[in-house]
């Protein structure tokens, strides 16, 4: 607010005064004065208002001004009051004390005359250096103002925008993202509950629709896997009873025929040495050789349908094959065969019967020298699934291999490929049950002409099978 004066006229004036010597010859010989009353005197405001702010207007007011005080009094301006320089108003009593009692700048808005304009004071100061008046310059704060609603404005239809667009994107998301993951996480559920028969059904072509399908394949292996499982079990389970009653079956037949093949070979051995040197000889001792290779035949049988009891210790597999190798090597069926150990090394120790672990090992290997009767290379090799905790074994070898209609049928009692006189067939069935009695499983994989591999897989520490 402007000070409050008693005084109505003004009777000084503000002089702006120049001197300058006179010369001649090199002497000052004199002083020439100058001097212009600034009271009401409006070049200089006006020149500050032309080149500083160019006479530019906003709103209908000035967008910058000057003014020249007098003590506190205005005695030269372009602020306007009432359409009229506002001549003999008075600057605030803020301004007044900043500017001739704390001899500061004062820099801040200010109301001038009618309005308020971001303003800046300097003090006018006489040849002794006392303040005598003041210079003002001005910009209309009311410009700034209007920027600044603009510009709030300009946030607020942003951030209304914003809210409308972040609203629409939830939807989007509740729609398009959420509900579906809300329904892989049911089908998830149904999964779990023992249901394949769910599908999703997203025709987007996003991430999210490719990790539905992705869902749709994975459900699709599971029950393939699933289907595979129970075949393979079902498989099992019928091998295990068709294995169990012929071992049954055949036990009988064999007791029964023990017994008079017994009497057999005693007696035509007894002929034998009785008509040595006699042209029955030969014909006996065909008898007693297959009378004995009966008794064989007879005795594999029984060892067959024999449950034989699992006495588990733990052993190393490696060593295992290896004390079983020494003996085979020597075998006449391994001359032509090379035999390649690819061990794994530190195999953690396996829970089994150790002579039934041989017997698979001998049979397997004699298996294989048999499908190489021309020679050729058998591989066997151990390694530790860290995944299952088991140990698998693989031998394979580069004989003939097996037909694939026959593939089916290998472990089943009595069936053999090998010619007459050549084998029981009882070879592999025998392994099947001594796996399958150590919780284990094993496989074949066999190429005609390219050789066969079966693999064993053994858990480290499992229980023996009820039988």
């Amino acid at each position: 607010m402007a000070r409050k004066i008693d005084a109505r006229f003004e009777k000084r004036g503000l002089v702006l005064k120049a001197a300058a010597p006179i010369m001649a010859n090199n002497r000052r010989i004199g002083i020439i004065y100058g001097a212009k009353l600034l009271n009401k005197n409006y070049e200089i405001v006006d020149r500050i208002k032309s080149l500083v702010f160019e006479d530019r207007q906003y709103d209908g007011f000035d967008y910058g001004t000057a003014t020249i005080f007098l003590d506190d009094l205005r005695i030269s301006t372009n602020v306007q009051k009432n359409g009229m320089r506002a001549i003999g108003t008075r600057v605030s009593e803020e301004v007044y004390n900043r500017i001739f009692k704390e001899k500061q700048l004062w820099l801040d808005k200010a109301f001038v005359v009618n309005n308020w304009y971001i303003s800046a004071y300097s003090p006018i100061y006489n040849i002794n250096n006392e303040a005598i008046g003041i210079l003002y310059v001005g910009i209309l704060e009311k410009k700034f103002d209007d920027i600044k609603k603009e510009t709030s404005i300009f946030y607020l239809i942003i951030i209304v925008i914003s809210l409308q667009i972040a609203i629409l994107l939830s939807i989007y998301l509740i729609q398009n993202i959420l509900n579906p993951v809300k329904t892989l996480m049911n089908a998830s559920s149904q999964i779990v509950k023992g249901n394949y028969d769910i599908k999703i059904s997203i025709d987007s072509t996003d991430e999210l629709g490719y990790l539905c399908r992705a869902f749709n394949t994975m459900v699709d292996a599971i029950v393939e896997r699933d289907n595979m499982l129970k075949e393979d079990t079902q498989r099992q389970i019928l091998q295990s009873e068709k294995m169990a009653s012929l071992g049954k079956l055949a036990a009988g037949i064999a007791h029964e025929i023990n017994n008079p093949l017994t009497g057999v070979l005693t007696y035509s051995s007894i002929l034998l040495e009785e008509l040595k040197d006699t042209e029955h000889q030969e014909d006996l001792k065909i008898i007693v050789n297959e009378t004995l290779r009966c008794r064989k035949i007879v005795r594999e049988i029984l060892n067959f349908a024999r449950e034989t009891r699992i006495e588990k210790e733990m052993t190393d597999v490696n060593t295992i094959i290896q004390e079983t190798l020494l003996i085979l090597e020597k075998h006449i069926a391994f001359q032509n065969i090379s035999i390649i150990k690819d061990f794994s090394p530190n195999l953690p120790p396996l829970n089994a019967d150790v002579n039934q672990i041989k017997q698979v090992v001998n049979n397997l290997a004699l298996n294989a020298a048999d499908a190489m009767s021309g020679g050729g290379t058998l591989t066997i090799s151990t390694q530790h699934d860290s995944v299952s905790n088991s140990i698998t074994v693989a031998f394979t070898d580069t004989g003939h291999g097996i037909p694939p209609e026959n593939l089916d049928k290998i472990f089943d009692p009595f069936f053999s490929t090998k010619q007459t006189g050549k084998g029981t067939g009882l070879g592999l069935a025998v392994t099947y049950g001594i796996v399958q009695r150590h919780n284990g499983t094993i496989t074949v994989n066999s190429k005609i002409n390219k050789g066969t591999t079966f693999t064993i897989k053994l858990p480290l520490d499992a229980g023996e099978v009820e039988q």
